[in-house]
């Protein structure tokens, strides 16, 4: 047998074992997409409630006049400390001129 005819021969051969090669990949392939397994369909949203935003308006308004309320408050609580301390400087005041005399 000639070196042509050998590598003629290896050749034939090599495109056989190719074309196997081949379809062995192709039923592998085939075996690995029918047992991958089957991912459930994603849940559907919850449905939100409705009147959400009406909610948030009422809480920031109800928020909002109680802080006003809190702000008035301090502030008639301060007017209250001054006018007393002013009474009772005054008092004092009067109290040392009765002593004097």
């Amino acid at each position: 047998m000639s070196d042509f005819e050998r590598a003629a021969r290896d050749a034939t051969d090599a495109a056989a074992n190719s074309e196997q090669v081949a379809l062995i990949l192709a039923l592998l392939q085939a075996q690995q997409l029918t047992q991958q397994p089957v991912t459930p369909p994603a849940p559907a949203p919850a449905p939100r409630a409705p009147g959400g935003t009406a909610k948030w308006i009422g809480i920031g308004a109800g928020g909002s006049v109680f802080l006003l309320a809190l702000a008035v408050s301090a502030v008639a609580v301060a007017i209250s400390a001054v006018a007393l301390t002013i009474c009772v400087l005054v008092l004092r005041s009067v109290w040392q001129d009765i002593r004097k005399g």
